[in-house]
């Protein structure tokens, strides 16, 4: 068994690029702004951590719910495409951000909307049962992913920490730069999710 660096390296992207961890900031600032620092200190890594458990569970049982459901990969490729190509859309147009999430005092907002879905939504859900499908049976593309996914919640959970310090530095113009250019490489990476669905399609279909 090897450890597939380009798998890891591919999935750590398309996972960061998804859950745009800077962009993330902004609205993790305005749900525990008006907390206590203990708080926003806590939040900080219970977030990450509830979308970890849940990428992690349809990473290893996702496989098995499309098999249920009857629907194949082809299918998958081609919803997460749409859903991640809708995402990229409101990163370059900034539409994301006019329906920011709230909370009220009594919910605890690291598990929603924080850890999920804003963290585990539907377009890293997709990436990921997409890229555990590609490596079946390989061990090696296992460790890889699961190593991405661990990684990408350590980025997560060290960003989220340290958002006041960060925001403070790149500024709101950093923060919609990085949105801009992470919504670029997301709407690639949707394109290229659909046009592996419509190949799988003709595959199964010739």
């Amino acid at each position: 068994m090897s450890f597939d660096v380009t798998v890891y390296t591919t999935t750590l992207i398309t996972l960061v690029v998804i859950m745009d961890p800077p962009g993330q900031i902004p609205l993790f600032l305005s749900l525990v702004g008006p907390r206590t620092p203990e708080y926003r200190r806590r939040a900080a890594w219970q977030a990450p951590l509830v979308s970890l458990l849940v990428i992690s569970i349809f990473a290893i049982g996702g496989k098995a719910i499309l098999n249920y459901l009857h629907i194949g990969i082809p299918a998958l490729q081609g919803a997460g495409g749409l859903l991640l190509l809708l995402v990229a859309l409101q990163l370059l147009t900034g539409l994301g951000s006019a329906g920011s999430p709230q909370a009220s005092e009594d919910v605890n907002v690291a598990l929603v909307p924080l850890g999920t879905p804003l963290l585990a939504g539907p377009g890293a859900i997709a990436a990921v049962i997409v890229g555990v499908s590609a490596v079946s049976g390989d061990a090696g593309g296992y460790l890889a992913i699961a190593a991405a996914i661990i990684s990408v919640h350590i980025i997560v959970a060290i960003v989220l920490r340290y958002s006041t310090v960060l925001i403070g530095i790149l500024g709101v113009g950093g923060i919609t730069l990085l949105a801009k250019i992470a919504g670029l490489l997301l709407a690639a990476i949707a394109v290229q999710l659909i046009a592996d669905s419509v190949a799988g399609f003709i595959a199964v279909g010739g």
